[in-house]
């Protein structure tokens, strides 16, 4: 695992957004396509816009690139609260993508818990039974939760299905979620997670006792690819 710490968030942003030019153009030289899952955020949205710049937007064969989420709050498609509207703001309504590599994380007229399986589907229609994502963006929330794997819900214990949909009860809504066996299936995951009040969990992740029950994030093995984007104020 690569661990990266930043003095100045905009040098983080920007070198997200440089290893995402270089991880599309390794990708689509090898694959003919980059297929990425996407994650919400104030964070992703700063490396989002930066990506829909010239300086960045022109290096990128946005019509190779399959764009999947890591996880949603299931509302409609343009309410406040959804990481898809937030990711077509900041990216996609501003560069030449296909419309037919989009995927997004809601349907109307479904359950949360069909549309998971169809959000499976879907998944495999583009990457086959093997399920591996060139790359994935993940965040971690001050209780160590990554995507929607939140601590002590079911989901954690997820072995067999890529998506899952579950009524999460301290938010009074349901989320849908990609889950930790085709999360660890990735090329590349990058973890970005900065600021003091991440500092006790990504401790905890990094350097504490198993224990993802209680910080999902370490559901996610350290491995050649994965990358953690931090802060002196959250490394300590």
């Amino acid at each position: 695992m690569n661990i990266t710490v930043f003095d100045d968030l905009e040098k983080l942003y920007t070198e997200a957004a440089d290893a995402f030019v270089d991880l599309s153009k390794k990708s689509i030289q090898k694959n003919d396509r980059f297929v990425v899952a996407l994650s919400g955020g104030s964070s992703p949205k700063a490396i989002f816009k930066l990506l829909a710049t010239q300086k960045y937007a022109e290096q990128i064969e946005w019509n190779k690139v399959y764009f999947f989420w890591v996880d949603e709050r299931w509302v409609p498609l343009h309410d406040d609260k959804s990481n898809f509207r937030m990711t077509d703001e900041a990216l996609l309504s501003q560069v030449p993508v296909d419309k037919n590599h989009i995927f997004p994380m809601y349907a109307e007229g479904i359950t949360p818990e069909d549309y998971a399986k169809t959000y499976e589907e879907q998944i495999r229609s583009v990457l086959g039974d093997e399920g591996v994502f060139d790359f994935i963006l993940l965040g971690m929330g001050d209780d160590g939760h990554t995507a929607s794997l939140f601590p002590g819900e079911e989901v954690l214990n997820e072995k067999e299905k890529w998506v899952s949909a579950y009524y999460l009860k301290p938010q009074e809504m349901f989320r849908i979620t990609l889950t930790a066996p085709v999360i660890n299936n990735a090329e590349n995951i990058f973890v970005i997670a900065f600021g003091e009040s991440k500092k006790h969990a990504l401790n905890e992740v990094l350097n504490g006792e198993y224990n993802p029950s209680l910080y999902p994030l370490q559901l996610i093995e350290k491995k050649d690819g994965y990358h953690f984007f931090t802060d002196e104020k959250a490394k300590g």
